[in-house]
C-alpha cells in the first residue's frame, strides 16, 4: 500500500472511524490512539492484505480487534496491580441544520439521553448497535468484523434494542 492509498482511506473512512472509536473507547485520548493504531496496522499489513469487500467494514474490525486487545490487557493489568480505570464519557453534539432553538435543545437532549443508555450497554451488545445504526454496517458485516455469526449479531441487536426500550420507555 502506498502513502496515496492510505491518505485515501483516511479521507474517506476517517471521519466515521473516528466516531467510532470515540463512541467505542468513550474516552477522547483513548479514541485518537485507537484511531491512529487502525491506520498503523493497516499500513503494517499492507503487504499482505487485499481489501476486496467493504473497505469502512474492515476497518471497523481492525479498530474493534485492537480495541478487544486493549481491553483484554487493561484487564490483566487490573488483575495484577488491583487498580481500577475510570472512563471519561464523551458525546459528540451533531449539529442538526433548519431547527429553531428550542427544537434544536430538545433532540441535543434526547440524543444524549439515547447515547448515555447505549453507553451503559455491555460491549456485547454496544458494539454491534454502533456499528449497525452510526456506522450503518449490514449484519453481514458486523459479523464478519467481530468474528461472529450472522444470527449473532441478529441476536445481540434484538437483545440491545429490547434493554434500551426498556430503558428509554419512559425518559423519551
Amino acid at each position: 500500500m502506498k502513502q496515496e492509498e492510505l491518505e485515501n482511506y483516511i479521507d474517506a473512512y476517517g471521519r466515521d472511524l473516528y466516531s467510532f472509536c470515540c463512541s467505542v473507547t468513550r474516552s477522547r485520548q483513548e479514541a485518537d490512539d485507537l484511531y491512529q493504531d487502525t491506520f498503523l496496522k493497516l499500513y503494517e499489513l499492507s503487504d499482505k492484505l487485499v481489501i476486496r469487500t467493504n473497505p469502512k467494514s474492515f476497518l471497523m474490525g481492525v479498530a474493534l480487534n485492537l480495541y478487544r486487545n486493549y481491553k483484554r490487557k487493561l484487564s490483566v493489568r487490573q488483575r495484577i496491580v488491583g487498580v481500577s480505570v475510570s472512563i471519561d464519557e464523551t458525546a459528540e453534539n451533531i449539529p442538526v441544520e433548519g431547527q429553531d432553538t428550542e427544537e434544536l435543545m430538545i433532540s441535543r437532549e434526547e440524543g444524549q439521553i439515547v447515547r448515555r443508555a447505549v453507553a451503559k450497554l455491555p460491549d456485547k451488545y454496544r458494539i454491534p448497535i454502533l456499528l449497525y445504526y452510526m456506522e450503518e454496517l449490514s449484519q453481514a458485516e458486523i459479523a464478519a468484523a467481530m468474528r461472529i455469526s450472522e444470527s449473532a449479531v441478529k441476536t445481540r441487536l434484538h437483545r440491545a434494542k429490547k434493554i434500551l426500550r426498556e430503558k428509554l420507555e419512559g425518559l423519551l
